[in-house]
Protein backbone atom coordinates (compact mmCIF):
# COMPACT_ATOMS: atom_id res chain seq x y z
CA UNK A 1 0.00 0.00 0.00
CA UNK A 2 1.05 3.51 -0.59
CA UNK A 3 1.65 5.95 1.96
CA UNK A 4 0.06 9.45 1.95
CA UNK A 5 2.79 11.64 1.46
CA UNK A 6 4.81 9.79 -0.85
CA UNK A 7 3.91 10.86 -4.03
CA UNK A 8 6.81 12.22 -6.76
CA UNK A 9 6.04 14.05 -9.33
CA UNK A 10 6.32 11.48 -11.53
CA UNK A 11 3.81 9.61 -9.65
CA UNK A 12 1.48 11.81 -10.44
CA UNK A 13 2.32 12.40 -14.14
CA UNK A 14 2.53 8.64 -14.12
CA UNK A 15 -1.11 8.22 -13.02
CA UNK A 16 -2.83 11.26 -14.88
CA UNK A 17 -1.45 9.92 -17.97
CA UNK A 18 -2.63 6.44 -17.13
CA UNK A 19 -6.21 7.85 -16.57
CA UNK A 20 -6.48 9.48 -19.73
CA UNK A 21 -5.05 7.13 -21.58
CA UNK A 22 -6.03 3.73 -20.86
CA UNK A 23 -8.17 3.52 -17.41
CA UNK A 24 -11.94 2.78 -17.67
CA UNK A 25 -14.73 3.79 -15.45
CA UNK A 26 -16.04 0.70 -13.29
CA UNK A 27 -19.79 1.15 -13.34
CA UNK A 28 -21.59 -1.82 -15.73
CA UNK A 29 -23.79 -0.93 -18.53
CA UNK A 30 -27.25 -2.27 -18.02
CA UNK A 31 -29.40 -2.13 -20.79
CA UNK A 32 -32.71 -1.68 -19.43
CA UNK A 33 -30.98 1.13 -17.80
CA UNK A 34 -29.75 3.12 -20.94
CA UNK A 35 -31.18 5.97 -22.98
CA UNK A 36 -29.26 7.00 -26.48
CA UNK A 37 -28.57 10.52 -26.90
CA UNK A 38 -28.72 11.59 -30.47
CA UNK A 39 -26.89 14.97 -30.29
CA UNK A 40 -27.81 17.61 -32.99
CA UNK A 41 -27.16 15.81 -36.06
CA UNK A 42 -29.08 17.72 -37.96
CA UNK A 43 -29.21 19.81 -41.55
CA UNK A 44 -26.81 22.49 -40.22
CA UNK A 45 -24.09 20.10 -38.87
CA UNK A 46 -24.40 17.41 -41.25
CA UNK A 47 -25.67 18.52 -44.84
CA UNK A 48 -22.46 18.78 -47.03
CA UNK A 49 -21.19 21.91 -48.42
CA UNK A 50 -24.83 23.56 -46.71
CA UNK A 51 -23.50 26.21 -44.05
CA UNK A 52 -20.36 27.28 -42.10
CA UNK A 53 -20.86 25.21 -39.26
CA UNK A 54 -20.83 21.41 -41.41
CA UNK A 55 -18.94 18.97 -40.06
CA UNK A 56 -17.69 16.53 -42.32
CA UNK A 57 -16.67 13.85 -40.03
CA UNK A 58 -20.16 13.64 -38.67
CA UNK A 59 -21.32 12.89 -42.47
CA UNK A 60 -19.28 9.76 -42.85
CA UNK A 61 -20.41 8.98 -38.88
CA UNK A 62 -23.84 8.55 -39.92
CA UNK A 63 -24.15 5.05 -41.31
CA UNK A 64 -22.24 4.01 -37.95
CA UNK A 65 -24.76 6.17 -35.94
CA UNK A 66 -27.94 4.61 -38.00
CA UNK A 67 -26.64 1.35 -37.11
CA UNK A 68 -26.54 1.77 -33.16
CA UNK A 69 -29.79 3.74 -33.13
CA UNK A 70 -31.40 0.74 -34.59
CA UNK A 71 -29.90 -1.60 -32.42
CA UNK A 72 -30.78 0.84 -29.80
CA UNK A 73 -34.55 0.27 -31.28
CA UNK A 74 -34.25 -3.67 -31.12
CA UNK A 75 -32.98 -4.15 -27.78
CA UNK A 76 -35.69 -1.55 -26.50
CA UNK A 77 -33.32 1.09 -25.66
CA UNK A 78 -34.98 4.61 -26.20
CA UNK A 79 -33.43 7.03 -28.59
CA UNK A 80 -33.91 10.86 -27.70
CA UNK A 81 -32.48 13.72 -30.08
CA UNK A 82 -31.94 16.78 -29.45
CA UNK A 83 -31.47 20.10 -31.94
CA UNK A 84 -30.86 23.42 -32.21
CA UNK A 85 -33.98 25.45 -33.62
CA UNK A 86 -35.96 28.47 -32.91
CA UNK A 87 -37.11 28.28 -29.16
CA UNK A 88 -39.11 31.38 -27.60
CA UNK A 89 -37.74 33.83 -30.23
CA UNK A 90 -34.15 32.76 -29.70
CA UNK A 91 -34.57 34.78 -26.08
CA UNK A 92 -33.34 31.73 -23.92
CA UNK A 93 -30.27 31.67 -25.23
CA UNK A 94 -27.04 32.64 -22.87
CA UNK A 95 -26.26 36.50 -23.85
CA UNK A 96 -22.43 35.95 -24.80
CA UNK A 97 -23.44 33.69 -27.63
CA UNK A 98 -23.76 36.20 -30.21
CA UNK A 99 -19.72 37.37 -29.58
CA UNK A 100 -18.05 34.06 -29.78
CA UNK A 101 -16.31 32.85 -32.94
CA UNK A 102 -18.04 30.05 -33.47
CA UNK A 103 -20.86 32.16 -35.32
CA UNK A 104 -18.60 32.42 -37.91
CA UNK A 105 -20.31 36.48 -37.88
CA UNK A 106 -17.43 37.65 -40.19
CA UNK A 107 -18.50 35.31 -43.21
CA UNK A 108 -20.50 37.54 -45.54
CA UNK A 109 -23.55 35.65 -46.06
CA UNK A 110 -27.04 34.99 -44.83
CA UNK A 111 -27.57 33.06 -42.04
CA UNK A 112 -30.94 33.89 -40.75
CA UNK A 113 -32.16 30.28 -42.56
CA UNK A 114 -30.12 28.32 -40.16
CA UNK A 115 -31.49 26.90 -37.02
CA UNK A 116 -34.93 27.62 -36.98
CA UNK A 117 -36.94 24.43 -37.98
CA UNK A 118 -34.35 22.27 -35.57
CA UNK A 119 -34.79 18.97 -38.89
CA UNK A 120 -32.93 15.88 -37.87
CA UNK A 121 -30.54 14.70 -41.31
CA UNK A 122 -33.05 12.39 -42.80
CA UNK A 123 -30.88 8.81 -42.49
CA UNK A 124 -31.29 9.40 -39.01
CA UNK A 125 -34.66 10.01 -39.12
CA UNK A 126 -36.81 9.49 -35.61
CA UNK A 127 -39.83 7.54 -35.61
CA UNK A 128 -43.37 8.96 -34.49
CA UNK A 129 -43.11 8.78 -30.69
CA UNK A 130 -39.62 9.13 -30.63
CA UNK A 131 -38.44 12.00 -28.32
CA UNK A 132 -36.78 15.75 -29.99
CA UNK A 133 -35.63 18.33 -27.63
CA UNK A 134 -35.17 21.63 -28.75
CA UNK A 135 -32.45 23.19 -26.93
CA UNK A 136 -31.27 26.59 -26.78
CA UNK A 137 -27.53 25.83 -26.01
CA UNK A 138 -24.68 23.35 -26.08
CA UNK A 139 -25.63 21.42 -23.27
CA UNK A 140 -28.34 19.04 -23.93
CA UNK A 141 -29.66 19.33 -20.18
CA UNK A 142 -29.38 23.45 -20.22
CA UNK A 143 -33.37 24.32 -19.90
CA UNK A 144 -34.86 21.22 -21.32
CA UNK A 145 -36.74 18.51 -19.81
CA UNK A 146 -34.11 15.84 -20.76
CA UNK A 147 -33.40 15.24 -16.59
CA UNK A 148 -37.51 15.18 -16.17
CA UNK A 149 -37.65 12.44 -18.86
CA UNK A 150 -35.01 10.33 -18.23
CA UNK A 151 -36.02 9.61 -14.66
CA UNK A 152 -39.87 9.13 -15.86
CA UNK A 153 -38.31 6.51 -18.44
CA UNK A 154 -36.42 5.03 -15.08
CA UNK A 155 -33.06 5.80 -16.96
CA UNK A 156 -29.64 6.14 -14.96
CA UNK A 157 -27.10 5.56 -17.79
CA UNK A 158 -27.02 7.62 -21.27
CA UNK A 159 -25.42 6.73 -24.56
CA UNK A 160 -23.59 10.00 -26.31
CA UNK A 161 -23.75 10.06 -29.90
CA UNK A 162 -23.63 12.86 -32.54
CA UNK A 163 -21.64 16.53 -32.89
CA UNK A 164 -19.35 17.74 -31.42
CA UNK A 165 -17.38 16.00 -29.51
CA UNK A 166 -15.70 18.88 -28.02
CA UNK A 167 -18.88 21.14 -27.47
CA UNK A 168 -22.37 20.13 -27.48
CA UNK A 169 -21.84 16.14 -26.73
CA UNK A 170 -18.61 16.34 -24.30
CA UNK A 171 -20.70 19.04 -22.03
CA UNK A 172 -23.82 16.76 -22.57
CA UNK A 173 -21.56 13.96 -21.05
CA UNK A 174 -20.46 16.45 -18.16
CA UNK A 175 -24.18 17.58 -16.99
CA UNK A 176 -25.08 14.22 -17.69
CA UNK A 177 -22.06 13.28 -14.98
CA UNK A 178 -22.86 16.15 -12.56
CA UNK A 179 -27.04 14.97 -12.43
CA UNK A 180 -25.65 11.64 -11.01
CA UNK A 181 -26.07 9.85 -14.34
CA UNK A 182 -23.77 6.98 -15.99
CA UNK A 183 -22.03 8.20 -19.39
CA UNK A 184 -21.28 6.43 -21.84
CA UNK A 185 -19.41 7.68 -24.98
CA UNK A 186 -18.75 6.83 -28.40
CA UNK A 187 -15.50 7.76 -29.29
CA UNK A 188 -16.51 6.71 -33.24
CA UNK A 189 -20.12 8.19 -33.24
CA UNK A 190 -18.98 11.52 -31.90
CA UNK A 191 -17.65 14.13 -34.69
CA UNK A 192 -15.90 17.26 -34.07
CA UNK A 193 -15.13 19.99 -36.86
CA UNK A 194 -11.53 20.06 -36.04
CA UNK A 195 -10.07 16.30 -36.03
CA UNK A 196 -6.70 17.36 -33.82
CA UNK A 197 -8.82 17.84 -30.74
CA UNK A 198 -11.16 15.11 -30.86
CA UNK A 199 -8.85 12.54 -29.39
CA UNK A 200 -8.03 14.93 -26.36
CA UNK A 201 -11.74 15.45 -25.80
CA UNK A 202 -12.17 11.66 -25.71
CA UNK A 203 -8.86 11.91 -23.12
CA UNK A 204 -10.68 14.02 -20.55
CA UNK A 205 -14.47 12.02 -20.62
CA UNK A 206 -12.51 8.89 -20.28
CA UNK A 207 -10.62 10.49 -16.78
CA UNK A 208 -13.12 12.27 -15.15
CA UNK A 209 -16.70 11.76 -17.24
CA UNK A 210 -17.50 8.80 -18.68
CA UNK A 211 -16.93 5.36 -19.92
CA UNK A 212 -15.28 5.51 -23.58
CA UNK A 213 -16.11 3.18 -25.96
CA UNK A 214 -16.49 2.68 -29.57
CA UNK A 215 -19.76 2.12 -31.49
CA UNK A 216 -18.99 -1.52 -32.12
CA UNK A 217 -18.25 -1.82 -28.21
CA UNK A 218 -21.47 -0.42 -27.30
CA UNK A 219 -23.43 -2.51 -29.44
CA UNK A 220 -21.51 -5.32 -27.41
CA UNK A 221 -22.89 -4.24 -24.10
CA UNK A 222 -26.06 -3.71 -24.93
CA UNK A 223 -26.54 -7.82 -25.66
Amino acid sequence: MIKIGSFTEEDILALAEKAYNEDEALFEIIREKCALLVIDMQDEFVKPNWAPCWVPEATRQVPRIKKLIEQCRLKGVPVIYTVFSRTNNFLDRPLSGKFMPNRYNHLDIDQSMLFIEGKVWHELKPLEGEIVIHKPSYGAFYDTPLETILKNLGKDTVIITGTLTNYCCGLTARQAYERGFKVVFGSDVNATDAPGLQEPELKVLRKGFARVLNAGQIMEELK
